[in-house]
């Protein structure tokens, strides 16, 4: 049910945190995988670590805020592999930390662009080849930045948001071709990414109250749930926003 043998995932921001978490649980359950970072070395780092661990994988940068480059990188995972069948929408930006009334024009501009426009590009670029197999999956990560209010990311959480009804348009459309689109909304998760977050004793310590596992995310929380995504365990799921959040959802009233 969670054999991946013969899949090719592409990942974007694949070379920390949670896309990292993510390309190694796909190669561990078979797939062969397309490590995407904009750090060209990290993506040989990454793709060369899951080679040397007996795995199939291959890096290509791509800064995915420049939509000029991410039509190189279907081209480079279909050279290389032939097909696309999952594709993990990681990658993401958030250049401002503060209330949305202090946000610039730029910063604003930058979030949208590239956590919700160029995403949609590039999920229209890789779903064709897809429906011509009639089998595919494509994988947002969101947050649950997206379904709550934020004083400190609340521009981010908006990105979020929109990811989730980005997910659920494109399951409706591409539904009759068997592509499943769902969402992963994490919690809060120890990397680089949120590290203003987690690295703040003050947003840590509210966290933790309000999680009731009593811990912060990991990247290998979130990697277990995209497996389920991509494989034939989750072949029936479409349209869904995933939440892995320790409880914090349920239990801020608690």
């Amino acid at each position: 049910m969670f054999d991946l043998t013969g899949k090719v995932a592409l990942v974007t921001g694949a070379t920390k945190g949670i896309g990292r978490a993510i390309a190694f649980a796909m190669a561990e359950a078979g797939a062969k995988v397309v490590v995407s970072s904009r750090d060209g070395e990290r993506c040989a780092e990454t793709a060369g670590a899951i080679n040397d661990a007996g795995f199939e994988a291959s890096g290509h940068a791509c800064n995915i805020s420049h939509l000029d480059q991410l039509q190189g990188l279907v081209d480079h995972a279909l050279a290389t592999f032939g097909r696309i069948d999952c594709l993990v929408c990681n990658a993401a930006v958030n250049p401002h930390h503060g209330p949305m009334a202090t946000i610039t024009e730029d910063a604003y501009d930058k979030i949208m662009a590239t956590n919700v426009k160029n995403t949609l590009w590039l999920c229209n670029m890789v779903a064709p080849q897809m429906a011509e197999r009639r089998d595919g999956s494509i994988i947002i990560i969101s947050s649950i930045a997206g379904m709550a209010g934020s004083r400190g990311i609340g521009v981010y959480g908006i990105s979020k948001a929109a990811d989730s009804q980005l997910a659920r348009n494109l399951a409706v459309e591409w539904g009759a071709s068997n592509i499943r689109a769902n969402c992963i909304a994490p919690g809060l998760v120890k990397t680089d990414f949120a590290r203003a977050l987690w690295e703040d004793p003050e947003t840590r310590a509210k966290a933790l109250e309000g999680y009731p596992l009593g811990r912060l995310g990991e990247p290998e929380d979130i990697a277990g749930a995209a497996v389920f995504l991509a494989a034939r365990a989750g072949q029936w799921l479409t349209g869904q926003t995933i939440v892995i959040d320790g409880g914090w959802a349920i239990g801020r009233g608690a």
